[in-house]
This record gives structure tokens, sequence and C-alpha cells, in this order.
């Protein structure tokens, strides 16, 4: 069960969130409550809860002052679902870099309200509790890994239909409703308020997951983020119809008005038409783009099937260069990775009035390199380490000329960082392969489905992986089996139909013929002689 903290200074708070909803449906105990951010400090200690509800003002240590100290102490759980007023809206402000997971108005407060924020914070602790677990299993961290696959699926670069659809499984997505639409959003903070480059990227940080949850609340969707202050999102819908498009527009409506009143920013969004597979996202995506060309903070969503601009046939298309990118960012060729850029360079110059197809080619490069790249946004903010706002330094670019400096300076920099770093990345992708496979080796992987986990083309990962191991992708995983079937006999006293099964051979006939060739022997006569040894 989850444990829950419940802390607040008024006793009939307390009771009423305790009697509000019937915890064991969402798989949470109450482990206590508190009156103030001391005693619960001593709470958190002794049972480790992993949602904490608190009130804002209380006695003796606020609740900010408790969010804060636990996030210093214990890192990002316990999550904190923060109880605020209407006039407590500064001060909730003032928790952006404890990450909360919820606010909620007291006098607002009711069962669906605190229900809703409950999954939300579950959802989140879910996804925290993954990435823990796969940081040492050689997979790909769960939430670098989904935002890879969104990027891929924003920008078609998709190898196949396969590639796609081994990643939704193993990502576990749904992608079964009949329509998607993709939409373009950009967080754009009051000029008027005075804030440090720490305090700014929380202020993004918080303002996108109060925008993730009011969104899910209306609607399924993904919302991606692009970087500090851009991100997309791919709504779910089951039909076409009319009320389903105003249920998006109600969203984003809502989106936009709540984070201006939490954190006096504003919304712009472009949003694209809608399409019937989920490998045709890339076009609403294209749309959706264009439409926010046009969007203001007096005239935030716009529509593409309402705007359609003449510029569209204008518009910087990021496929027309994607095996290029796929292949110089995957194996690290600089020389690839060098004449591309240049290309698009070369493009942007040509068309010295087509500033804001320009601008938004190079955000789709840095999105993409920032997305594909192993430690992207740490690799980017270093080439543009002596602008004050590292690689944002873009959205400042006012023409033409001064975008194609920037993505100059961008394809320099990423081909010297590449090029000193191409050797040892190519030896920790294949060391974390090789992890991968040790620790899924009970399951029928194949080159396509690993491939697709490390979003890899399938043939340059077995080029590659036989260049640094010396031996086959196939054989390797052949080696791993026999090798755990070999520990499996000797100490589990399975039966040799039972080894195969459960190492996912399609049937013991063919496990005990891969054995011998391996071994020299079979995996009874294997059992028999170290029996008699």
């Amino acid at each position: 069960m989850i444990k829950l903290l419940i802390v607040d200074d008024e006793p009939l708070v307390q009771i009423g969130i305790k009697s509000m909803l019937n915890w064991a449906d969402y798989g949470i105990e109450i482990c206590g409550s508190a009156m103030n951010g001391a005693a619960a400090l001593e709470m958190i200690e002794e049972y480790s809860p992993e949602i904490v509800i608190t009130d804002i003002r209380m006695p003796i240590m606020n609740g900010l002052d408790l969010a804060k100290t636990c996030r210093e102490t214990y890192g990002r759980i316990p999550l904190f679902i923060i109880l605020t007023s209407y006039e407590e809206f500064e001060l909730a402000r003032q928790a952006l870099s404890y990450e909360v997971a919820d606010y909620l108005v007291k006098l607002e407060l009711d069962a669906q309200s605190l229900g809703q924020s409950i999954k939300n914070a579950l959802k989140r602790l879910n996804d925290l509790k993954a990435t823990e677990a796969m940081r040492g299993s050689g997979r790909p961290l769960l939430q670098t890994y989904r935002d890879k696959f969104f990027l891929r699926l924003l920008h078609n670069l998709f190898d196949n239909e396969e590639q796609f659809l081994l990643q939704v499984k193993d990502l576990n997505l749904n992608f079964s409703d009949q329509y998607y639409a993709a939409a373009h959003c950009e967080i754009v903070e009051d000029t008027l308020q005075q804030m440090s480059h720490e305090q700014l990227i929380n202020l993004y940080a918080s303002t996108l997951q109060m925008v993730k949850d009011i969104l899910n609340r209306h609607l399924p969707c993904e919302v991606i983020s692009l970087d500090m202050k851009h991100f997309s999102v791919i709504f779910h819908f089951p039909s076409v119809k009319e009320e389903d498009r105003k249920k998006m527009m109600d969203a984003l409506n809502n989106a936009g008005t709540m984070v201006h009143n939490y954190f006096n920013v504003f919304l712009t969004v472009g949003i694209g038409s809608a399409v019937d597979a989920p490998l045709k996202i890339s076009d609403s995506y294209q749309d959706a783009r264009i439409a926010f060309t046009s969007a203001t903070t007096k005239d935030p969503y716009r529509d593409y099937n309402q705007v359609k601009p003449d510029s569209i046939k204008n518009s910087f298309n990021i496929t027309l260069f994607k095996n290029d990118l796929i292949r110089a960012f995957e194996e690290f060729d600089t020389g690839v990775l060098y004449d591309t850029l240049t290309q698009i360079i070369d493009l942007f110059c040509s068309n010295p009035l087509r500033y804001l197809q320009a601008i938004d080619g190079a955000c789709n490069i840095l999105y993409l390199a920032l997305s594909m790249l192993p430690n992207g946004d740490e690799t980017i903010s270093g080439i543009f380490s002596d602008d004050a706002d590292s690689y944002r330094s873009i959205y400042r670019m006012g023409n033409v000329e001064q975008v194609a400096d920037w993505m100059t300076r961008l394809r320099d920099g990423l081909c010297d960082t590449l090029k000193a770093k191409r050797i040892t990345y190519k030896e920790h992708a294949i060391a974390n392969v090789q992890k991968y496979i040790q620790n899924h080796v009970d399951e029928r992987l194949t080159l396509n489905e690993v491939a697709a986990v490390f979003g890899l083309s399938p043939n340059y990962l077995s080029v590659l992986f036989k260049k640094t191991c010396g031996t086959g992708f196939s054989e390797y995983i052949t080696q791993m089996k026999i090798s755990r079937a070999k520990t499996m006999l000797l100490e589990q006293d399975l039966k040799v139909y039972e080894v195969a099964d459960q190492l996912g051979f399609e049937s013991a006939f063919y496990f005990s013929k891969v054995f011998k060739k391996v071994v020299g022997m079979s995996p009874r006569e294997f059992a028999q002689q170290a029996a008699e040894e």
C-alpha cells in the first residue's frame, strides 16, 4: 500500500480529507496526521510516506518549509499536494522549486478534485519509481525513452511501422483511438517578472506539470517537453465530432487560465488538424507549427483549420533531412552531421525573408538534438555556455542571418563534441545493450525489439555490436541464454522443458539442439555429468 500523510492545523480539515475518499480504492493507507510541519517531518522520517497533503499556513513550520526540507533531505519522494486559498497564490509560487504534485484550493476541495489530484500524484510516483528501477537495468531511463519516442513520432522519424509498434509495446502506450491531433505550445512569462535563471527553470517546469494535470483531466493526451519553454501535446479522440474538438479547446483554455492565475504566465498554442492514424501525427504537428506562428498572448489559441496561412508551402519540414540526421546522431557521424546542417543553413540564407520558417526549423533541429543525443541538454548547453540563456538564445534571434549564425555555432559545437565522444559513446551504448540482454535473458529477444528500445536502427546496432564485441548479436543472446540454462539445470533442479520454457525457447527440442551446439553435449548429459562430479 502507498502511505499518505495529512498535515493541517485544523482538525476538521484532517477529518474531512480522511473521510472524503475510500483510500483503499486507490491502494493508499493513511499513515497518520500532523498539526504542523515540524511534527510532520518527524512522521515522514518514521513512516516514509510516498505522498503528503499539506496546508501552506501552519504554526512552527509551514507547508512550504516542510516541502523544501523534504526535497533537500529525501529527494523527489515524498510527493506533495499543497492546500491553498485564493489569497495564497503568491506563496504557492514559492514552491516552484519543490516540484509539488498539485495545488488544491481549500474552498473548492471535494471528492472529485481530491481524487483526481491523487490519481495524478500516483501516476507521477509510478513514473519516478519506474525511472529509478531502470537505472541499473541497462535500459534507457523511462522519461528519456518516452521523450525520444514522441519526438520521433512528431517528426515522422520511425524507420517503419514495425519499429513504431515495438516501441509502443515496450512503453506500454495505447494508440487504439480513431483520431489524433497535435498542438505546439509556448510558455510566455510576464516581462515584468524579475526572476533569476534558476527561478525561470522552476517556473517553466511547474507550469508544464500543471498543464499536464489539467489537460489529462479533460481528455486523453500526451504532453512532450521540447525545451525549457516549448512543449507539444498529442490528443486522442474516439471520433472527429465537433464536441470532441470543443473538449480539446476547453482543456487548453482551462490550462491557460489556471497557469496564468497561479504563475502569471501565458500559453500560446497552435493546433493541428485531426488525423486517423498514429503515424500521421507528424502531419498534424506540421499543421500545428504553422498555426502557432500566428498565435499571440492576446489571441493565444490558433487552429490550423481556421488559419491556413499562405506560407504553408514554405514551412520548414525536418523530415526532408530525416535519414541523414538520424544516421548522424545515431552513429556520431560528424561528416554527415556537418554536411546536413550546412545544407539547412544554406537553405535559410537563400531565403532571407523566411524568418518564421528559419526560426521554426532551427528550433526543431534543436529539439531533435536534445532528444536523440545522450545527455543532450548538457551537451548543447556546453556549446552555448557563453550565452546567459544558453541554447535558448535562439529565441532572441531577430532575423534569418542571426538564425543562420546560431545554427553555425550549433553545427560546429556538435561536430567537435561528437568527435571527442564518439568512441566512448559507442562503447557505452553497447555496454547498456549487453546489460539489457542479461536482465531480459528469459524473454524472446530480437534485434528489432532491442534496437527499438534504444532508439537505434537494427542494421546499425547489428554492425556496431559485432564490431565492438567481436560476436554477433544473436550469438551473444544465445551464449547468455545457455549460460543461464547451465545455472538453472544445476541449481534449480528443473526439467529440460521447464528451462526451455522459462528462457523463451520455442520448444524443448530446439533448446536441446542449441545447447548441444554450444556446450558439446545435451542438457540432460550436462546435468548428469555435473551430478556425477
